[in-house]
């Protein structure tokens, strides 16, 4: 049997969400606090980078959607109102309040907050089947957001040197696509050096977008009052219609909530949270307000308000620090693609990737060379499609509001069942909250035509070859499992095996109950056994990290043989060698050097009668046969792997 994926239930399409972990604040008052600051000062560059340049561009296409290119003032304050209660009922509230105390070990996101509820004591197997396929969906919309956001990020940021002179306009989608292509080939090189800058820049970014922001204010104090949830209800109340449009722009101030909770096991919940409260969200209100009172005071300049912010002299700086802020912002976007993708493989629902580790000491830092030209790709031509950040705005935000819809659903099974609220009283609380994810993504679905079919054409397109790969891989499995030899039954039969030969063999399994195929086709043509021999067996399973006394099992079957079961969680990198050197502890000893691995090598045939229908099963065929090595997923030393041929018919 080929071990091509880690083996997760076929029958749970579930996934785990994790971004790289950081080790638990040591203890000690003054050590503490030390790390505390020092985990708010990284939460800061790398949390709130996405939610930390929307001013860029939020609140200019919200006003126009909701006055046009001259807004009156209750299109202005409506707007301001919108976007503060948004800012505190859907970021501060639901995300920072609620969502992050359902932690997955430590861990958060779409994907680790799925895993929790799916272990939710009580469901039934369509439920748990629901909660598994809404964390594919909300996996898909995370892939269609992340190629997004480093293009409409980066293009808005440029687009200020338009603003400065008409005669740099025509630079802007040059450099942006320099600073793209560029972001992304430096990806190899992995952002350790780079992200011990990222808290400072975005520190010196909050200070300064809220010293704009508080100096606009001071000439139209009048638009502070703006807090009063009425002016909201004044705009729906006034031109219902307009304000529900405005809706889909306004969730652009609320784009990277998700990282909140998603970096949640790089940082902890208390620095995030301090961040966000004594920093970020003061700095983004002074910043919205300011371009309130600007637009307030000079209509005509909605269409560039954010840059208008700034003095003439400090215009250019402006800009250059809106562009790191925005790579800063695409490079946590990115970084969460990478761990997100590294997740997926390991509980089986992308086919094998190359994963590189690019730091020693940040675990977290990981590059997938597969995903990075992928995004590559897709970010290029994104900006050659639509030309414009206001274009682009116009294709995001319906994925992001998708994501929090399904994070809403996932952390009420969470309150119902393990906080014990009771389904009552978590139906109302997260109802309101599920009214407000279903109008944001109701209003976003209005903008499918002018570009918001593009996440959602993304996303299609991952989740059908998510869903090809499991479904196919479990078809695959069945097949060699109806074909293959149960172990207690080989083992009655081990001794009249005609030679042993000295030395281990290892045998990578996808099951711990029936024989490898690679072993059976050895016997079969080469008829000898090694004295040793190992059936190992990788077990990745729904919690980000296995403490290390459960990390190995070790069984002696006796004749010779043994069942070694490696657990893993979805947040770690399987290392067969590794494995076997913590065997030692339980009597198997084993030399890395001289040992010889055996793995299968299946060539997938085409059936009269395709499992998963012609086109679909051609799908799985082609992902299969584009997999990476088993040898080099494991890593297994390349000079002692031996690998056996058979043909598979789906």
């Amino acid at each position: 049997m080929n071990p091509s994926e880690p083996s997760p239930s076929p029958d749970d399409p579930l996934a785990g969400r994790a971004l790289p972990t950081a080790a638990v604040p040591p203890h000690g008052e003054a050590k503490s606090l030390r790390r505390q600051a020092a985990l708010t000062l990284g939460a800061l560059g790398v949390v709130f980078g996405d939610i930390g340049t929307s001013p860029i561009y939020a609140l200019r296409q919200t006003v126009e959607a909701t006055g046009g290119a001259f807004p009156g003032p209750m299109a202005i304050m409506g707007t301001l109102s919108l976007i503060f209660w948004a800012l505190i009922i859907v970021v501060s509230i639901k995300y920072v309040g609620l969502i992050m105390r359902a932690d997955n070990d430590g861990e958060g996101g779409t994907l680790a907050l799925a895993a929790l509820a799916h272990r939710s004591p009580g469901l039934g197997r369509r439920y748990k089947s629901v909660i598994g396929t809404t964390a594919i969906i909300g996996l898909a919309l995370f892939y269609g957001d992340g190629m997004l956001t480093p293009a409409v990020s980066v293009l808005s940021a440029v687009e200020g040197l338009g603003v400065g002179s008409h005669l740099l306009r025509p630079l802007v989608i040059p450099l942006t696509l320099i600073i793209l292509v560029g972001l992304f080939l430096i990806q190899s090189r992995g952002t350790a050096k780079i992200g011990r800058l990222f808290g400072p820049i975005m520190v010196v970014w909050f200070i300064t977008i809220s010293a704009f922001g508080l100096l606009s204010i001071m000439h139209a104090p009048g638009v502070l009052v703006a807090v009063n949830p009425l002016y909201a209800a004044a705009l729906f109340a006034h031109e219902p219609w307009t304000a529900f449009v405005a809706l889909g722009s306004v969730v652009l101030a609320v784009t990277g909530c998700e990282a909140l909770y998603a970096d949640m096991g790089h940082f902890g919940k208390k620095p995030i949270r301090q961040a966000w409260v004594i920093v970020v969200l003061p700095s983004l209100l002074l910043n919205y307000f300011g371009q309130g009172a600007l637009i307030l005071n000079n209509p005509r300049s909605a269409d560039t308000v954010f840059y208008s912010l700034a003095p003439q002299w400090a215009h250019y700086p402006f800009v250059l620090l809106a562009t790191l802020a925005t790579i800063i912002a695409s490079q946590a976007v990115i970084s969460g693609v990478f761990s997100m993708t590294r997740q997926a493989v390991q509980l089986g629902q992308l086919p094998r990737m190359e994963i590189r580790h690019t730091s020693t000491t940040d675990y977290g830092q990981i590059f997938v060379p597969m995903m990075n030209i992928a995004m590559l790709c897709g970010g290029v031509r994104i900006v050659l499609i639509f030309h414009t950040s206001g274009a682009l705005a116009a294709a995001y935000g319906i994925a992001v509001s998708g994501v929090m819809l399904i994070d809403t659903f996932n952390a009420s099974i969470v309150a119902a069942r393990q906080w014990k609220w009771g389904v009552r009283l978590a139906t109302v609380v997260f109802g309101v909250l599920a009214f407000i994810d279903v109008a944001f993504l109701l209003a976003n679905s209005l903008k499918i035509v002018e570009g918001g079919w593009l996440p959602l054409a993304i996303a299609a397109g991952v989740f059908i070859v998510m869903e090809t790969w499991r479904l196919g891989r479990r078809a695959h499995i069945e097949r060699i499992r109806n074909e293959s030899m149960p172990l207690d039954l080989f083992m009655e039969r081990a001794e009249k095996t005609p030679t042993r030969v000295a030395g281990t063999a290892v045998f990578l399994s996808a099951r711990n109950d029936s024989v490898p195929g690679a072993l059976l086709h050895n016997l079969k043509h080469n008829k000898v056994l090694h004295e040793r021999v190992v059936l190992m067996h990788v077990d990745v399973e729904d919690t980000p990290i296995v403490p290390p006394g459960r990390r190995i099992e070790v069984e002696k079957l006796g004749k010779g043989f043994f069942a070694v079961q490696v657990h893993h969680g979805f947040f770690e990198t399987p290392d067969v060698p590794r494995a076997l050197e913590e065997a030692r502890p339980y009597g198997l000893v084993i030399d890395i050097d001289t040992a010889t691995f055996f793995i299968g090598h299946e060539t997938l045939v085409l059936s009269e009668h395709p499992v998963l229908g012609g086109w679909r099963t051609r799908l799985y065929m082609l992902l299969a046969s584009s997999a990476l090595s088993p040898a080099r997923f494991y890593r297994l030393p390349p000079n002692r792997v031996v690998e056996l041929g058979t043909q598979v018919t789906i």
